[in-house]
């Protein structure tokens, strides 16, 4: 669906960055144009200048999505979803990051999250990014509880992780 997305804006660059940024923050757009999250609106001077692009380019990329039914459908409906990752040190959480070598693969979030509970640990939130809107996704697991370096091991040895940190 990403790929599909961007071929719209196939013959611009700057959209293209407009675009990732919205999919990226969870933005969407409202009836008028403007980029809001939830009842909020985000100032197209402020997204243009965080990617880079004249304001223009915003209003141009926004006017696109309304007229195009798919993408009006989409850029309505988004939203975002808040995330403990940031504030994990100050509330003494442990954040898990998986990387994997086929994120297309079946069973990903279920083995992962499995040892955890295998070893009684609690999850306090899960954030899985889409194969699609990143080159590189990964599988997130916020915990209250240290990781022991048996469950390390554990999640270290599922066939198909690639690399583990913890933060």
């Amino acid at each position: 669906m990403f790929d599909e997305i961007m071929e719209k804006f196939e013959g611009s660059p700057s959209q293209q960055a407009v675009i990732r940024l919205l999919l990226e923050r969870g933005f969407s757009v409202n009836d008028d144009g403007r980029v809001v999250s939830g009842g909020i609106e985000i100032p197209n001077t402020g997204i243009a200048r965080e990617i880079g692009v004249d304001r223009r380019v915003v209003d141009s990329t926004t006017d696109v999505i309304l007229e195009d039914p798919e993408l009006r459908r989409i850029f309505q409906n988004i939203s975002q979803v808040p995330s403990l990752m940031d504030l994990a040190p100050v509330l003494d959480l442990t954040v898990l990051s998986v990387e994997v070598t086929n994120a297309e693969q079946e069973g990903i979030v279920a083995d992962v999250t499995g040892t955890l509970a295998d070893h009684d640990i609690s999850i306090r939130q899960t954030i899985s990014e889409d194969p699609e809107f990143t080159d590189e996704p990964r599988l997130y697991l916020i915990t209250d509880e240290e990781l022991s370096g048996e469950v390390i091991t554990a999640i270290r040895d599922l066939s198909f992780v690639r690399k583990i940190e913890i933060q």
